[in-house]
């Protein structure tokens, strides 16, 4: 058996979080292999609203085992505050020992450094991801699994503030003494010793079994630390690939790929967008769509589709199928664009430069339509819906097998 995956193709905030809540109804296991609380999947059930940050998003089903991968960077503060919307989570919630932990001082170094950088800061969610994933490839990380010896792992940190102190004095960042710093971690490990495991050695038994297992991916493909619009990315591997490495699994346990993208687009944070839309159509994907940051409030940007880099994303996460979330927020728009191409120094081209600074959209236009809200068979969508899927599908180079038509989750088109 293998892994089906979920990896976002735009920049976050697709919608995965009802397309993974949406297949985990028939999954044994669902897995959330990397990123951390910056990430925010909202899903909608009988009309109740559920926001997760790091809780995969299978949670909902009380049959599926829901693991969090040791290619996550976890607060703990977080993650117990997230686990209060839920009950009886005994026995289907793990933690992966080999997670690094995410501490408020990781917060207080992002925020210190975005603050320093003036007009030239990424724009982050100032949640501490950057500084976590930092500390784990300079290799002076700690991780979930030093939660169970909190007296060694206060030792260990107060060495690192030690060392670091004139770091922390500069960017006048206030550390907690040893006490302070103790109480804390035992705490944490009060409240998830239970949940922390070797859930790579999970997921290979699961695999043995022939589980259906899903893997969850955060952000999107264009964040991705490697492939994105660095600098101003997330400090993680988002595509597929990042499922291995972030899950302890090879290639070969990848089944199927479903890549997530909004009928239109969105970005939060600084950063080159070629297709925003800075007028009225941008107001109007916005206030229509509730384009508000799951985790920060902050207004996102909003534009028309890009199927040029919708299709690098195809390519570079090996995408078997794609899912158009929100078709019904373009409802009422008599002209509904999608970037086709750049104009890049000079020259037109169809594929995604070094960097995407400087590059202009070239967009074509299609009709647009009155309804398609809450409709769940595709001959039922009109004429000019299915008309721009089907020019979608043709330009990003994978078939749109899963529509969504709104929040709630049976409201889904599946092709």
């Amino acid at each position: 058996m293998k892994a089906d995956l979920v990896v976002g193709l735009q920049w976050g905030d697709e919608g995965k979080g009802k397309i993974v809540d949406h297949l985990a109804q028939r999954a044994d296991v669902v897995c959330r292999f990397g990123g951390g609380h910056n990430a925010g999947h909202t899903i909608v059930v009988d009309g109740k609203k559920y926001a997760l940050h790091l809780v995969p998003s299978g949670i909902l089903n009380k049959k599926a085992i829901n693991i969090v991968g040791n290619g996550v960077v976890l607060s703990p503060k977080d993650f117990i505050k997230e686990l209060e919307q839920f009950e009886d989570i005994k026995g289907r919630l793990y933690i992966s020992d080999k997670a690094h932990l995410l501490l408020p001082y990781h917060a207080q170094i992002d925020k210190a450094k975005e603050k320093l950088k003036g007009d030239k800061a990424i724009g982050t969610t100032g949640k501490g991801i950057g500084p976590a994933y930092g500390d784990k490839i300079t290799r002076v990380g700690h991780r979930v699994g030093e939660l169970l010896n909190p007296k060694k792992l206060t030792n260990d940190i107060m060495e690192y503030f030690r060392i670091y102190k004139p770091i922390f004095e500069a960017l006048q960042i206030e550390l907690p003494n040893k006490d302070e710093l103790l109480d804390e971690l035992t705490s944490y490990k009060e409240a998830l010793k239970d949940l922390i495991t070797d859930t790579t050695l999970m997921v290979w038994e699961a695999l043995d079994n022939s589980k259906n297992i899903l893997i969850e991916g955060a952000q999107g493909t264009m964040l991705d630390i490697d492939h994105g619009t660095y600098p101003y990315v997330t400090s993680s591997t988002t595509i597929s690939a990042g499922a291995c490495s972030g899950l302890g699994i090879s290639p070969k346990n990848i089944g199927k790929t479903i890549g997530i993208a909004k009928a239109y687009c969105t970005r939060v944070g600084n950063g080159p967008f070629p297709s925003e839309d800075l007028g009225e159509a941008g107001e109007y994907l916005r206030q229509k769509g509730h384009e508000f940051g799951t985790t920060t409030g902050r207004p996102r940007r909003c534009g028309w589709f890009d199927a040029v880099a919708t299709r690098h994303a195809v390519r570079l996460n090996g995408v078997d199928e794609i899912a158009l979330m929100k078709l019904d927020v373009l409802d009422g728009l008599d002209e509904i664009k999608v970037c086709v191409g750049y104009e890049f120094e000079g020259k037109k081209i169809n594929y995604v430069p070094y960097t995407l600074e400087n590059v202009k959209p070239i967009y074509k236009s299609f009709k647009g339509w009155s309804k398609s809200k809450g409709i769940r068979e595709f001959e039922k969508l009109p004429l000019e819906a299915k008309d721009y899927i089907l020019a979608l599908e043709e330009l990003s180079g994978a078939k749109i097998g899963i529509i969504s038509t709104s929040p709630d989750r049976e409201d889904t088109i599946i092709r």
